[in-house]
């Protein structure tokens, strides 16, 4: 029988989670009893604030995901602290973007460096937890990996070219990890959602769009970052024990596949 752990009995590691998303990933997780590793990348005071809301439980770790060595370094660390492999990763951090159409490059403008700025963020970011991931879960026999999506690349209503992009790669690297990690009890798996109300990311979005997407959804709301951040808990847990390389969307219905 494959080996399973409950939530409270998981080391989670959320990327990007001293704020925004992250935080309400961060508390979710430990709501259900985990311990949490809460990385950051500049957000150092916002991260022992976090961190604070549950001594004992929660190890706030600086690291930029592009870096592979601080990575590892960020993995090992845990472990000495927690005495245990991390079991899951978040894999939430995002480079640097503003959710403002209006702000963003169109087709004209766009460059590779726009593109290879959130590939490498989005994408070697996941690539780096992963691989820095394996030797703990493989020996435990067990591990979770969730990344971060979007509904965009499906429904492309605003024009995030570069980071649409690097989070259709992630879908594409999700589920060939999948296929790679199954037989060593690792599921990969991606849950995907739209416009949140309201994170650091999504401040910037006018009003009018958030009630234009409301009043398109079946639930006729904008899904929360808690509300996201439930869902995330499913993947981890043994519920989906048998659910590997799959997209989850998470935006009320907007976008059905």
């Amino acid at each position: 029988m494959q080996q399973s752990f409950s939530l409270d009995q998981q080391l989670v590691l959320v990327t990007g989670g001293a704020r925004g998303l992250g935080q309400h990933l961060v508390r979710a997780f430990l709501r259900e009893g985990a311990n949490v590793v809460i990385n950051y990348h500049t957000s150092a005071e916002a991260a022992q604030r976090l961190a604070d809301e549950a001594p004992g439980r929660t190890l706030a770790v600086q690291a930029d995901v592009t870096d592979r060595a601080a990575v590892h370094v960020m993995f090992e660390r845990a472990r000495q602290h927690f005495g245990t492999p991390i079991t899951s990763v978040i894999n939430n951090a995002l480079p640097d973007f503003s959710f403002n159409g209006d702000a963003r490059p169109n087709v004209e403008q766009l460059s590779w460096d726009n593109l290879h700025h959130q590939f490498a963020g989005v994408v070697g970011g996941a690539l780096n937890t992963t691989q820095a991931a394996l030797g703990g879960m493989r020996e435990i026999g067990f591990g979770r990996i969730v990344n971060v999506g979007t509904n965009l690349f499906q429904n492309p209503v605003v024009p995030y070219h570069d980071y649409t992009a690097g989070k259709a790669a992630l879908l594409s690297l999700t589920r060939t990890l999948s296929q790679d990690l199954g037989p060593d009890n690792i599921t990969v798996n991606m849950v995907s959602g739209g416009l949140l109300r309201t994170t650091d990311a999504s401040a910037a979005t006018p009003e009018a769009v958030f009630d234009f997407i409301a009043a398109s959804t079946p639930l006729r709301r904008v899904t929360t970052p808690a509300e996201f951040a439930d869902a995330t808990l499913f993947f981890a847990s043994p519920w989906a024990r048998a659910v590997t390389g799959q997209n989850l969307l998470v935006d009320g219905g907007l976008v059905k596949n």
